[in-house]
């Protein structure tokens, strides 16, 4: 509502638009929730788009763009298809760590594939004993061995690992703390690693998953970037993640407060709409203002990232923002719904379970909390 394209970002949302209406029609989307499957066809028509090569420039096999538009395709996504939306998140996360840190040979085996939907890849840094204090808990390791590396850890919660061709593995190769964990590629039919669904409640057309990493062996140029500066590496891609997460939180509060308006409008008790009634319409208002506020601080985020500012603040900002509006967006459509909202073929259900995740990812509300109460307001660290 605040914010004005540009004749190219208009294009492509348009593209995007239509293809999802074409392609991923909210039923259709519920029905595959239900069953937990993967959306093949939806992942095949977004690459056919570009969708999947936003912030990979075309001489490496992508689509060009940057932040702004991924946040754009990831909104949009979250306000229709919520996996799929989640899917995207790793997707520019794995992109983006080939194209910064990548050798020719890794952006020539890996990048060109993963942008044109030919592959898709994960990201492997949690472990079962914790993710927010990922460098205490961080137990996999990677010895050298002969000419190469042998990988031995397992790890959790990672998101579509049975489905997918490319593991992107954190692993402790030194003792120190930070600058002791290395990134490797590691392609997912490599003997021993066995990646194993979790039965989640939410984000049902992505798998989630436990991965075991038994005696892998892996070449000396698994190492993507540097030696030891893995941990490092990946933090320098945190603002880009909490902004393509606020996206897709924001997409999934929108999505429930447009079917709850809508419902509102049709449903009828004593002669008239219930969207009749002021006090539901108030807080719909309400609702709607908060989601408009949250979308235009990530949006606005995303467009200094695109001018080269670092954004670490405006990101988290953003984050916290689109999660709790989101949140209290489905938690309200579920309220307007009422008993119908328990029917699982009714995608209220589906958005207020799959926003939950924004409430812990990629770090929880209360951590990014504590990062701007020291970071924005000047406050001691509480961590």
């Amino acid at each position: 509502m605040f914010y004005r394209s540009n004749d190219d970002e208009t294009m492509y949302c348009d593209a995007i638009g239509k293809l999802l209406a074409q392609v991923a029609p909210v039923q259709r989307v519920q029905a595959l929730d239900n069953r937990k499957a993967f959306d093949f066809e939806l992942h095949q028509a977004l690459a056919e788009v570009g969708a999947w090569g936003v912030g990979v420039d075309e001489s490496l096999g992508g689509s060009g763009g940057g932040p702004v538009l991924q946040v754009l395709t990831l909104e949009m996504l979250g306000q229709q298809a919520t996996s799929m939306a989640v899917f995207g998140v790793i997707q520019y996360m794995a992109t983006r760590l080939l194209r910064q840190f990548g050798t020719e040979e890794q952006k020539r085996q890996y990048l060109e594939p993963l942008c044109s939907g030919k592959i898709r890849a994960s990201f492997c840094m949690t472990e079962s004993g914790g993710g927010t204090d990922i460098l205490t808990t961080l137990k996999t390791r990677a010895v050298r061995s002969g000419e190469g590396w042998r990988l031995n850890g397992s790890k959790y919660w990672i998101s579509g690992a049975t489905r997918s061709d490319l593991l992107i593995v954190l692993a402790r190769t030194a003792e120190h703390r930070s600058r002791g964990i290395s990134m490797f590629l590691v392609p997912a039919q490599t003997g021993g690693v066995t990646a194993t669904e979790l039965n989640t409640f939410a984000i049902n057309g992505y798998d989630t998953c436990s991965v075991s990493l038994d005696d892998v062996d892996l070449p000396a140029d698994a190492i993507l970037g540097t030696e030891n500066q893995g941990f490092m590496q990946v933090l320098g891609t945190l603002n880009s993640e909490r902004l393509n997460a606020s996206a897709v939180a924001s997409g999934i509060g929108r999505g429930a407060h447009r079917l709850a308006v809508a419902y509102a409008k049709e449903r009828e008790a004593f002669g008239r709409p219930i969207g009749q009634f002021q006090a539901l319409q108030h807080k719909l208002v309400h609702a709607g203002v908060e989601l408009e506020a949250a979308w235009t601080l990530t949006l606005g985020a995303a467009r200094l990232e695109e001018e080269g500012r670092d954004v670490s603040v405006e990101s988290a900002i953003a984050k916290l923002a689109a999660s709790g509006a989101g949140q209290r967006a489905a938690e309200l459509g579920m309220e307007v719904v009422g008993g119908a909202a328990f029917d699982i073929d009714m995608p209220m259900q589906r958005y207020y379970r799959d926003i939950r995740l924004y409430s812990f990812a990629p770090l929880t509300d209360s951590m990014v909390a504590n990062f701007l109460g020291e970071r924005w307001l000047g406050l001691p660290r509480s961590y």
